[in-house]
């Protein structure tokens, strides 16, 4: 698969909160870096912050734009609550390699009544 149609078939899952066929997307040692919390490093560990991500809140994703450069996607997103971000996906082989995410976590986190972070 070409990036673009990758990220495409990523936000298919990610919306359906299919952990263990979105973490299929990423090669074993991937690297899934949103920049509001540390680095998530392998697919085990992936798919385990999908499952936790998937019971805590009903997310969806609406697609603003993908762009697609060569081996990179970037997807532009936002949500029905208002969220917006931008996801940048390094693909390889047809898997994911890297991933880094930047949005709102604290507006997220409002917006689905979840706990704040302590000081």
């Amino acid at each position: 698969m070409k990036p673009k149609e990758l990220i495409e078939k990523w936000v298919e899952l990610f919306n359906l909160g299919d952990a263990e066929e979105i973490g299929a997307l990423y090669h074993e040692n991937a690297i899934n870096h949103q920049v509001a919390d540390d680095p998530v490093i392998g697919r085990e560990a992936i798919i385990n912050m999908f499952r936790i991500e998937f019971k805590q809140a009903e997310m969806v994703c609406l697609v603003e734009h993908i762009f697609e450069d060569g081996e990179w996607a970037i997807l532009e997103w936002k949500d029905p609550l208002g969220l917006r971000g931008c996801g940048f996906f390094h693909v390889q082989d047809g898997k994911i390699k890297f991933q880094r995410g930047y949005w709102d976590k604290l507006s997220f986190l409002r917006q689905h009544n979840l706990p704040l972070p302590k000081k």
